[in-house]
């Protein structure tokens, strides 16, 4: 009879992680997302590896506007992108140099990137995410979901999957309320 106590109490016990892990949102390893502050379709790649998110620009730069910071780039992707975006800056990230990008001559191990915030839609589910800008035109993903954003989505990730959750279906409202915020 204790046997059973034991168990049936072991079994109650982990009922709040099932439950936890049944509100989680089951991504693939690339899917389909819409960034509402520069109204683009992408594909990107969901890297619970990368602790951040990045986007492909080029030509970034920094400036002043009414006392803020902001940043202005352009998108670097295969097919020309001539309109500028600019955004608020949110900060300046320091990203870890791969050991064969490091130059001990910089005696920097890092490098600084600009931050900017986005509303990211992936599947049905809106949300606001940090977004660092770098060049990744020579990866095969424009767009990069770090470990910091799957976790505002609320992400389990099976890399056995592909645009699992199919095109991004978030509502206008919803989008423009979460720019608004």
């Amino acid at each position: 009879m204790r046997f059973n106590i034991t168990t049936l109490l072991t079994c109650l016990a982990l009922i709040p992680a099932m439950t936890t892990a049944s509100e989680k949102n089951i991504y693939g390893l690339n899917e389909h997302v819409y960034i509402a502050d520069i109204d683009m379709h992408m594909s990107a790649k969901l890297d619970t590896g990368a602790k951040t998110a990045s986007l492909s620009a080029r030509d970034i730069e920094r400036f002043n506007r009414d006392g803020e910071r902001w940043v202005r780039f352009y998108l670097a992707l295969d097919e020309a992108h001539e309109q500028a975006f600019e955004l608020p800056l949110a900060r300046i990230s320091k990203i870890k140099r791969r050991s064969g990008d490091y130059d001990p001559e910089e005696d920097k191990s890092y490098t600084p990137r600009p931050v900017v915030e986005m509303s990211v839609c992936m599947g049905r589910t809106l949300r606001t995410i940090e977004v660092n800008l770098t060049d990744r035109s020579t990866f095969q993903y424009p767009f990069l979901l770090g470990s910091t954003a799957l976790k505002k989505f609320n992400a389990l990730i099976d890399p056995s999957l592909k645009y699992s959750v199919g095109k991004p279906q978030c509502n206008t409202e919803n989008i423009s309320t979460a720019i608004a915020e």
